[in-house]
């Protein structure tokens, strides 16, 4: 449903990333890494800390848990960015001209989220209509890179946590699509390969797990966890309770990332409502096929019958299961709490006699 002639508009692939947490084992385009070594693509050491001491666990996985306030707050400036541009008020080029856009979300190794995102400049009412004439690929580029530069996300001290400001880091990638640009191979097929590679790639690719994480204690069965991914994961259970309204804990197998991997603004395509009836409708018609039934459209009309018989089945827990949940969940606090106290017991002390 979406008319050919948006691929006229301007458009851009953008990469928003995080900032840097501390320094991490890499393949610069030049030289070695800063561990003075030459890693191999692949190499299980990429993507972690050089000093895991000194590397702001605590940091990462706060940033991972606010992307989507961050991109939130991205698409508001981006607005401003595109008025001020323009040379209008935000009303003035609501009405002149529409800002879509598509992004997903992917970890890099280093187990921080960064944000590709196809945005687009349309007309009034999205892709059936065409922008005006001062929307451009320069300006919606500009608008991006200043837009990024201004938002920030407050997040208050609790606990033994400092106040932080979160935002996004420097490095901000903003590339045109299409065929305008002879000489640029980010054509729509190649970015449409990109999109389709994150949408494959979850956080298992950083080496943490791929499910939640019901106690702490879990992680030492997981013994092919690498340290990086594991230091990310005990972040987030160190901070669930100075933060508890962001489930950090609940979400440390994400590490820390909460949102979804896919988003898009309403007009910029069809609906996902659609798409999800498609492939329903698809794989209806393909059982029907290979159990040889007959396709309901083709049936004569009146020649259908529907039977349903509903019965209630109950609702909720009995007494005794209410009291085995709640002694269930009263011994996991116990348990979490005891691991906090014997934690903290354990740093107070020295290296000796922890050791011993």
């Amino acid at each position: 449903g979406t008319p050919l002639t948006v691929r006229t508009h301007p458009k851009v692939f953008a990469t928003l990333t995080a900032p840097s947490f501390g320094p991490v084992h890499n393949r610069p385009t030049r030289g070695l890494c800063r561990c003075g070594t030459d890693h191999p693509e692949g190499s299980p050491e990429l993507g972690s800390a050089l000093n895991p001491a000194a590397y702001d666990y605590a940091g990462a996985v706060l940033w991972n848990n606010h992307a989507g306030d961050l991109w939130r707050r991205f698409t508001i400036y981006l607005r401003r960015e595109v008025a001020a541009r323009a040379g209008l008020t935000q009303k003035a080029t609501a009405d002149a001209c529409r800002i879509s856009f598509g992004k997903v979300a992917e970890f890099q190794k280093r187990g921080a989220v960064h944000v590709p995102a196809i945005v687009r400049l349309d007309g009034p009412d999205g892709p059936d209509t065409a922008p005006p004439s001062w929307a451009s690929v320069a300006l919606l580029s500009d608008a991006i890179q200043a837009a990024a530069a201004r938002v920030s996300v407050p997040v208050p001290s609790s606990g033994d946590q400092p106040a932080r400001t979160l935002r996004w880091g420097a490095q901000v990638d903003v590339r045109q699509i299409g065929a305008d640009n002879a000489n640029d191979d980010l054509t729509e097929q190649a970015v449409a390969a990109y999109v389709a590679k994150y949408a494959t790639k979850a956080a298992e690719t950083t080496g943490t797990v791929d499910r939640r994480i019901g106690e702490l204690a879990e992680l030492d069965k997981l013994t092919d966890l690498p340290a990086h991914a594991r230091h990310l994961i005990e972040a987030c259970f160190d901070l669930d309770d100075a933060y508890p309204d962001r489930k950090l804990w609940q979400w440390a197998h994400m590490l820390g990332f909460r949102g979804h991997f896919s988003t898009k603004s309403r007009a910029y395509s069809t609906t996902l409502g659609a798409l999800r009836q498609v492939r329903a409708d698809y794989r209806a018609r393909q059982e029907r096929h290979e159990r040889g039934l007959p396709d309901p459209d083709d049936a004569p009309e009146g020649s259908t019958l529907t039977l349903a018989h509903w019965t209630y089945a109950g609702h909720g827990h009995t007494p005794g299961e209410s009291w085995l949940a709640s002694t269930i969940a009263r011994d996991i606090q116990t348990n979490r709490d005891t691991v906090r106290e014997v934690r903290a017991e354990l740093e107070a002390l020295d290296g000796s006699e922890a050791w011993a």
